[in-house]
C-alpha cells in the first residue's frame, strides 16, 4: 500500500474579520473619513443611474452600489503614488483613489464639501457622460477612468485585462527603488481569466508589490460563481503561486482596511504580491437601475439580506454607538453628498428647449468632433534634433543579427530606462537567434529579463511599465504568431491606451519579432504580422531590409513615445551586411522610404527580405521597375510622398510581400493607394503574396505557400501585359 502524507502549501491564507474591540479602537477620523467617502460614492452612483434612466449616459452604467466598502476600505490608507486599476465596474475604486488623493484620506463628515472634492465629482461625472471636461476628455466614459496624478491607472472594460498592466506598474515601482504598491481590482468572473493567473505567477516569480484584489460579488452578470468554478473561495488562487492571501467581508470597510494594512506592510517590505478576496454584493443588475431579481437570477430575499448589511449603515451605526456622530448628522451627510451631486449634474445639464420638463447635456461641453482621432499616437516631435545618418561616413562589416544586438547594446548604454524582456533573451548567448548577444553581460539580468512562457502577462507587464513613464520596455516575441496569445494586451490595452485615456499619455514600448518563413516551423510560427498590426490603431511598424536601416529604425523606435512593432526576418540574420562606422546613434524617422532602384515602368513596393528578392526578379524580367523599400509600414508613418512621386511617374503599382493573402499587409496598402492615387493609375494595383493557407512543415508545401522570386517575376510580367506589352 503506498505511503501518503497531506501536503501543505506553506503560504499564509488568512480570513480576517472585525471584533467589537476593533471598532472601539478604530481612529474616529478614519471612521468619519470612510463614512464621508461611502456617502459621496453612493450619491455619485445614484446620480449616474438617474441620468442613465433619463437617457443621458451613452453606453452602460455599471453601478457599484453595495460594493463601496471594499474600495473605500482598501484605498483610504494609500499614498497618491500607490497605483490602482480596475474593471468595467470601477467608479467606486476611481472615486476612492481620487478622493483620497485630494483630501489626504481625511474627510470630516460634518464639514461642507470642499472645492477639491467637488471638482473630483464634477470631472468624474463629466467623463462618464462623455464630455470634454472629463479626466479623459470624454473618451473613457464609464469604463475607462484614469487620473495618473492621483494614482488611478485606468479602469478596464476587458475582464481581467488590467492585471498584467498593474503588475507592470508594480515592476516599475520596485525597480525605481520606492516602497509604493499597486492594487489590481477584478471580480469573481475574472478570477478564472488566464491573464490574471499569469500575472500572479509573474508577480510572485519577480516578487512585485502588487495586490490582486478580488471583489467577489457572487455573480458574473447572471452566472453564479459556483456555476463557473468548483472552488468559490477565490483567495485560494494565490496558494498555487506561493502568494499569501487574505479573505475578508467586503461589506465591512474596517475589516477591509485592517486586512489592507497587513497586505500593504507585506508589499512594501519587498516580500512580493498578495491576494485579497472581499465578498461584496452589487445591489443592482450588471448594468442599470433594476435589481438582479427583476431578471430572475436572484431572489428578492437574497437581495434583502445583503441590503441589510449595507456598508454605509454599518459604519454609521458603529460611529453612533461610540458617540462619534448622530443620526441627524448622518442624514445631513447624505443630504450634503446628494447636494454635491446635484451641483455636479447642474453644471453639465440644462433644460431641453425642445422637450419640456426634460434635461439635456449642455452642447458646449461635448468634445469637438475634430478631436476624434487626435492622440491615436504622438506626433514624433521627440525625434527632432536627433542625429541622422551621415551618407559620407565610412562603414564596417557586420552580420545582420549582430547589428540587431549591437544597436540595442548601444541604446541600453546611453538610456538606462531601456529594459529588454522575453523568453530566453537572457540565456543561450543572446537568445534563440543571438539578437540579445552581450546584453546580460553588459547590463545585467535586472535589465534583461527572461520571462515565463506567458506572452499575455509579460506583454501587459511591459505595457504597465511604459505607461508608468520611468522605463522603455523592449519585448521580444520569439515568433509573431504568438501575438494572438497576447492579443488583448497588444491591441486592446497597449495600442489603445494613449487615445482611450484622452490622447496625452505616452506609451514608449518596442515589440520585436521575426518572420521565419522558410525555416520549417509550420503553421503556428511563420506569419508576417504587418497586416494585422496595420489595421489596429496606435501601433507604428518598421520592417528593415538591411542592417544600416535596422540601426536607424530601431533608434527611432526607442526614441518615440509610441508603441512600435519592429519586424525582422530570419533570412536576413545571417547575411553579411554593413553598418556605418561609429556609435550607431543615428535615427531613420517616419516618412522615409528608400528608392532602391529607379525605374519608369512600374512601382514595386516591398519590405524586409522581399526587397532583395524583388530586385532579383526585376533583373530577371528586364522590366524597368522602380523598387521602393517602405521601411515604415503604419498609416501614420508610411512615406506617401515617395510612393506618390513614383506612381505619378510609372502609373502602375505592384505590392510584394511573402506572407499569406488573408493577413496581407498589401490588402490595406492597395486600398489606400487606389484612394489616394487613382487618377494616376492606368491599371489596378497588383499584388504578390503567399497563398491562403499558413505555411506548413513540408519543405515543398512551405515553399508553395510563400511568395518568392518566381512569383514576383510573374507579377511583373502581368503588369507588363496590362499595359499591352
Amino acid at each position: 500500500m503506498p505511503a501518503k502524507k497531506r501536503l501543505e502549501t506553506g503560504v499564509d491564507w488568512i480570513e480576517l474579520s472585525t471584533t467589537d474591540e476593533d471598532w472601539a479602537a478604530a481612529d474616529p477620523a478614519l471612521l468619519g473619513s470612510m463614512l464621508g467617502q461611502l456617502h459621496l460614492i453612493r450619491a455619485f452612483e445614484e446620480t449616474v443611474l438617474e441620468l442613465a434612466g433619463d437617457g443621458l449616459v451613452h453606453g452602460p452604467a455599471h453601478s457599484s452600489i453595495g460594493q463601496e466598502g471594499g474600495a473605500v476600505g482598501s484605498i483610504i490608507g494609500l499614498r497618491s503614488a500607490d497605483g490602482v486599476n480596475g474593471s468595467h465596474r470601477g467608479h467606486h475604486q476611481f472615486l476612492a483613489k481620487a478622493l483620497t488623493h485630494v483630501t489626504g484620506g481625511v474627510i470630516d463628515p460634518a464639514a461642507p464639501i470642499d472645492a477639491a472634492v467637488q471638482e473630483v465629482l464634477d470631472r468624474t461625472l463629466a467623463e462618464i457622460l462623455g464630455l470634454a471636461p472629463g479626466y479623459c476628455r470624454g473618451r473613457g466614459g464609464s469604463m475607462h477612468l484614469q487620473w495618473f496624478e492621483a494614482g488611478a491607472l485606468g479602469t478596464n472594460a476587458i475582464v481581467g485585462g488590467g492585471a498584467p498592466m498593474a503588475t507592470g506598474n508594480a515592476w516599475a515601482q520596485k525597480r525605481s527603488g520606492t516602497t509604493d504598491l499597486t492594487i489590481n481590482y477584478f471580480g469573481d468572473g475574472a478570477a478564472q481569466i488566464g491573464s490574471v493567473l499569469e500575472s500572479m505567477n509573474l508577480a510572485a516569480a519577480w516578487r512585485l508589490p502588487v495586490c490582486f484584489f478580488v471583489e467577489n460579488n457572487l455573480y458574473a452578470v447572471s452566472t453564479r460563481a459556483d456555476e463557473a468554478t468548483a472552488d468559490t473561495r477565490f483567495s485560494v488562487r494565490g496558494q498555487g503561486f506561493g502568494i499569501p492571501s487574505w479573505r475578508v467581508d467586503g461589506m465591512d470597510p474596517l475589516a477591509v482596511h485592517l486586512a489592507m494594512q497587513e497586505v500593504a506592510a507585506h508589499l512594501r517590505s519587498g516580500a512580493g504580491p498578495a491576494v485579497v478576496e472581499a465578498e461584496v454584493y452589487r445591489f443592482f443588475h450588471q448594468n442599470g437601475s433594476y435589481p438582479g431579481s427583476a431578471f430572475g437570477y436572484r431572489s428578492k430575499e437574497e437581495e434583502a439580506q445583503w441590503r441589510a448589511r449595507d456598508p454605509l449603515d454599518l459604519v454609521a451605526s458603529r460611529m453612533i454607538a461610540r458617540g462619534l456622530i448622530t443620526e441627524g448628522e448622518v442624514a445631513r451627510l447624505r443630504e450634503a453628498a446628494q447636494a454635491a451631486m446635484a451641483r455636479a449634474a447642474d453644471a453639465l445639464l440644462e433644460e431641453d428647449p425642445e422637450h419640456a420638463g426634460r434635461r439635456r447635456i449642455r452642447p458646449e461641453l461635448w468634445p469637438d468632433p475634430g478631436f476624434v482621432n487626435v492622440g491615436v499616437r504622438g506626433d514624433a516631435s521627440e525625434l527632432e534634433g536627433l542625429p541622422r545618418l551621415d551618407p559620407g561616413a565610412g562603414t564596417r562589416p557586420v552580420k545582420f543579427v549582430d547589428a540587431v544586438a549591437q544597436v540595442m547594446d548601444r541604446r541600453m548604454t546611453e538610456d538606462p530606462r531601456i529594459v529588454v524582456m522575453g523568453e530566453d533573451v537572457h540565456h543561450l548567448s543572446g537568445g534563440t537567434n543571438g539578437a540579445t548577444k552581450n546584453l546580460v553581460k553588459h547590463h545585467g539580468e535586472g535589465r534583461v529579463l527572461g520571462t515565463p512562457i506567458s506572452e499575455n502577462a509579460f506583454t501587459g507587464l511591459a505595457g504597465g511599465m511604459a505607461l508608468d513613464g520611468r522605463f522603455r520596455p523592449v519585448v521580444e516575441f520569439m515568433y509573431p504568431d504568438f501575438v494572438w496569445v497576447a492579443a488583448d494586451q497588444v491591441f486592446n490595452q497597449i495600442g489603445k491606451a494613449r487615445h482611450m485615456f484622452g490622447g496625452d499619455n505616452p506609451v514608449p514600448l518596442v515589440l520585436r519579432t521575426k518572420v521565419a518563413m522558410g525555416s520549417g516551423y509550420g503553421s503556428q510560427h511563420l506569419m508576417d504580422p504587418a497586416g494585422i498590426f496595420a489595421t489596429h490603431p496606435g501601433w507604428r511598424i518598421v520592417a528593415p531590409s538591411n542592417a544600416t536601416d535596422y540601426v536607424g529604425l530601431m533608434n527611432a523606435a526607442l526614441a518615440l513615445e509610441d508603441p512600435v512593432l519592429v519586424i525582422e526576418h530570419v533570412d536576413l540574420y545571417s547575411r553579411a551586411d554593413e553598418v556605418p562606422a561609429g556609435d550607431l546613434d543615428y535615427v531613420l524617422p517616419p516618412g522615409r522610404a528608400a528608392v532602391v532602384r529607379a525605374g519608369a515602368d512600374v512601382t514595386v513596393l516591398s519590405y524586409l527580405s522581399m526587397v532583395e528578392q524583388s530586385r532579383t526578379a526585376i533583373e530577371r524580367t528586364g522590366i524597368d521597375a522602380e523598387l521602393v523599400d517602405l521601411r515604415w509600414l503604419d498609416r501614420a508613418s508610411i512615406d506617401w510622398d515617395t510612393i506618390g512621386e513614383s506612381i505619378r511617374k510609372t502609373n502602375a503599382v505592384l505590392i510584394v510581400e511573402q506572407g499569406a493573402r488573408g493577413t496581407s499587409y498589401g490588402a490595406w496598402l492597395a486600398d489606400e493607394i487606389q484612394r489616394r492615387f487613382f487618377d494616376w493609375l492606368d491599371q489596378p494595383v497588383a499584388r504578390v503574396t503567399g497563398g491562403e493557407a499558413s505555411p506548413s512543415i513540408s519543405r515543398v508545401l512551405e515553399q508553395a505557400a510563400i511568395a518568392g522570386v518566381d512569383d514576383i517575376a510573374a507579377g511583373l510580367e502581368a503588369v507588363r501585359t496590362g499595359f499591352g506589352g
